[in-house]
């Protein structure tokens, strides 16, 4: 049997609460659209139960599984921002910190060839 994570196990405070608000807003979108949890788990290839573990958020449930739900409703396109590296304010001024502040002097040209 498969050792279990622990970020799925004990995932931090925050992970978990944004893992259960998608679960919430998943489950609003699909009823909202008046489609049962069996017909949106077979458009997405799973079954019923592995939606109502979306929908609660659960963090062993593949990330598959969430982006297939947010495909099937209409919803994955916003996904495409998440871990934007042009979001990324930290890493860049991290990068930024490492990059030569100057070009250096120029070099002089050989006339030679």
């Amino acid at each position: 049997m498969p050792r279990k994570s622990k970020i799925t196990q004990a995932p931090p405070a925050a992970v978990k609460e944004t893992l259960e608000r998608l679960g919430r807003h998943i489950r609003t979108a699909r009823v909202r659209r008046k489609l049962p949890q069996d017909r949106l788990a077979r458009r997405i290839g799973v079954s019923r139960f592995v939606v109502a573990d979306i929908e609660k958020g659960k963090p062993s449930t593949g990330i598959a599984a969430y982006l297939g739900a947010l495909w099937a409703l209409g919803l994955l396109e916003d996904m495409r921002a998440v871990a934007d590296p042009d979001r990324d304010e930290e890493g860049k001024t991290l990068e930024r910190a490492r990059s030569p502040k100057t070009a250096g002097p120029p070099r002089k040209l050989s006339d030679e060839f």
